[in-house]
């Protein structure tokens, strides 16, 4: 009965998003209140009715239900409850009604914190937001949907996929939607900004914050997805450009654009165009990532369905609404004419540098990604473009970007001096320069990586400290924690930014690797670690079978951590996972996988020394952080465009 209401409700938030995409824009175009009024109501029925179809769905998982054919392709009654829940969306079908959740969820809270905006323009956005609900309500309810009964229910199901079986898997979909799918107000705003012929700075502060929201989602959900991908596939590394990985990339890079290019908008009524299309093609590359993912084109240990058919229609859609958009952007160029006028030095180009290079970066990204799938397409050859293609043609972008990060957030606005701020940078600089000569010595090898990790990073976050230091004046340590919360985000995600840059191109530099065949109670030394293979025993979990070894790690004759990397098998599935045993430390990882067992009775093993892992996500934590301390600053809860009357000079 659950399931049925849950099916009858998606249907009905359908029907309502309909209406809220049609009413609220026809008032608007009319000036008529009453039906610009329709849109707040009809937006939080809409998040309701869809949260009680998304209630439904999770409550068939968790109580098995197996009636239902989504519950039976991906799900079984001994599959612990954690893993039950997030089977609700570790699949097409239930990560697509997540999607549409969370589409709905966007428009609610406009709708419940947009007092600020003018009538038309708030109908306007929420109309949007409406119209991209029902593209994604039909697609679910006509290709893709969940509440599927079975006429014969069976026994039990056939498992979710080993690999989502694990926490990271659990709570990495959620926050990566919340990002893809947040970009779709930053959509909105900029089409609703179109259609009314107003681009200015009110409108910049108002679509900064719902940006900024979804890029610190974004950034957790990607950073979540490559810790997984570090602990749980086993072969060590936690970036493999993989194209699914480069989906949630691409509109990373343009969101972190996007926001530097509206700040630009905001204080110097400049950069209008170039700001809405990053608006337009941030969420354009959010569905082309919900294309990559789902029609089959392009394989993935990440992808959710294999379907053609559906796939088209993801297209169909990206081309409607990222084409319309573009060809109401051309229509449109007349009312995005700049007002603000700078120098060639000045923070306005600093930013046009960031933007500059991050939409390039993900151009590179884009064209690798895409480019096997063109090969075959219309030169009939298939091709492999893989990390060192990547690494190549991506990193120059990411070291510029670095280089001028410092620069760029001091330099004032209008016109600069570059010696001024760079004098102001000297002892960084000079600091910077020891860390390398530091690097350089102790490293075993002489790669010079390594040691330009080290300077890199150590300018970027020395600088954003000295940036932040520099706004306090001459009031000190009293005046330092008065700064605006925007101050104080903008200098932790640049700080956040630099670790991550020093953080992998470290464990890229200095990373150490061992292969061999291990016998039990025979130790061997890895980069000055003693590990020794104990035993290795066959133990049962809840819905797995593992062969799972103990290995003992010393150094000095000190035992420093007892490890058990497993070799697992899920019978349902008939599918095998491996699991590594980590001994987590601040500067480094030792990171052990085993493998088979060998005629001559020792198992194979692979063992990864990483320096510094810990410090990427750590990094991206921090870039987090920083977007949260800004969105949390009063100026985005203030009622945007309210200007002051102009005072009148008395005869």
């Amino acid at each position: 009965m659950i399931t049925e209401l849950g099916h009858f409700a998606l249907i009905l938030a359908f029907m309502v998003a309909i209406v809220q995409a049609v009413v609220p824009m026809v008032g608007a175009q009319k000036r008529w209140s009453g039906w610009m009024a329709v849109a707040e109501p009809a937006a939080t029925i809409q998040f309701m009715l869809t949260g009680f179809a998304f209630a439904a769905l999770m409550n068939a998982f968790i109580t098995s239900d197996f009636s239902l054919r989504l519950v039976v392709l991906n799900s079984h009654s001994a599959k612990p409850m954690l893993y039950k829940i997030s089977g609700t969306w570790g699949n097409h079908e239930g990560s697509m009604l997540l999607w549409v959740l969370i589409v709905t969820l966007f428009g609610a809270m406009a709708a419940w914190f947009g007092g600020g905006l003018p009538p038309t323009l708030k109908a306007r956005v929420l109309s949007v937001q409406a119209a991209i609900a029902v593209a994604f309500f039909g697609f679910i309810l006509f290709t893709s949907n969940p509440f599927l009964r079975l006429e014969i229910p069976p026994f039990d199901g056939e498992d979710l996929n080993p690999l989502l079986q694990d926490p990271g898997l659990a709570f990495h979909p959620p926050f990566l939607y919340l990002g893809y799918v947040g970009l779709s107000m930053s959509f909105s705003f900029a089409v609703a900004a179109l259609i009314e012929g107003r681009v200015d700075a009110a409108w910049a502060r108002w679509v900064r914050p719902w940006t900024l929201a979804a890029w610190i989602f974004l950034t957790i959900g990607i950073a979540l997805g490559s810790w997984w991908a570090y602990y749980e596939l086993g072969w060590g590394g936690f970036w493999f450009w993989d194209p699914v990985e480069n989906a949630s990339f691409m509109p990373w890079l343009l969101a972190a654009a996007l926001l530097h290019s509206a700040i630009v908008v905001e204080k110097r009524e400049s950069l209008k165009s170039w700001t809405i299309l990053l608006a337009i093609l941030a969420f354009g590359f959010s569905l082309i990532g919900t294309f990559i993912v789902r029609s089959g084109l392009l394989t993935s240990v990440h992808a959710f369905a294999n379907d053609p058919e559906r796939g088209i229609v993801i297209l169909i859609i990206l081309a409607v609404f990222t084409g319309g958009a573009l060809t109401l952007f051309a229509m449109r160029a007349g009312v995005m004419e700049a007002r603000g006028v700078f120098a060639v030095v000045s923070r306005e180009s600093a930013l046009i540098a960031n933007n500059v290079l991050l939409a390039v970066a993900c151009f590179v990204v884009f064209v690798g990604t895409m480019w096997p799938l063109i090969a075959e397409m219309f030169f009939d050859r298939k091709l492999s473009v893989g990390a060192p293609f990547f690494n190549t043609a991506f990193t120059p972008f990411m070291v510029i970007l670095g280089a001028i990060m410092p620069i760029g957030a001091m330099l004032p606005w209008k016109r600069g001096r570059l010696g001024r701020v760079m004098w102001s940078l000297r002892y960084v600089a000079v600091l910077a320069l020891a860390v390398m000569a530091l690097a350089w010595t102790m490293q075993s090898g002489r790669s010079g990586l390594g040691p330009i990790a080290a300077l890199l990073g150590t300018w970027i976050v020395v600088g954003a400290i000295v940036d932040l230091w520099t706004r306090t004046g001459k009031g000190g340590m009293g005046r330092l924690f008065r700064l605006p919360r925007a101050d104080w985000g903008k200098s932790v995600a640049h700080a956040g930014m630099g670790i991550t840059i020093f953080a992998v191109a470290a464990l890229t530099a200095w990373q150490q690797e061992d292969i061999r065949v291990a016998y039990i109670g025979e130790g061997f030394d890895v980069g000055g670690y003693e590990l020794t293979l104990q035993n290795v025993k066959n133990i049962k979990g809840p819905n797995y079978f593992s062969t799972r070894g103990e290995v003992t790690l010393a150094r000095a004759d000190k035992l420093l951590a007892v490890l058990h990397p497993e070799k697992r098998l899920y019978p349902v599935t008939k599918m095998p996972t491996t699991e590594a045993a980590i001994d987590y430390r601040f500067l480094r990882d030792v990171y052990v996988v085993i493998g088979d067992q060998q005629d001559d009775g020792g198992w194979t093993m692979r063992t990864y020394i990483k320096p510094f892992v810990n410090w990427i996500w750590g990094g991206c934590l921090l870039m987090a952080l920083g977007g949260f301390l800004s969105l949390t600053d009063r100026r985005f809860r203030i009622a945007a465009g309210a200007r002051k009357p102009k005072a009148v000079a008395a005869e």
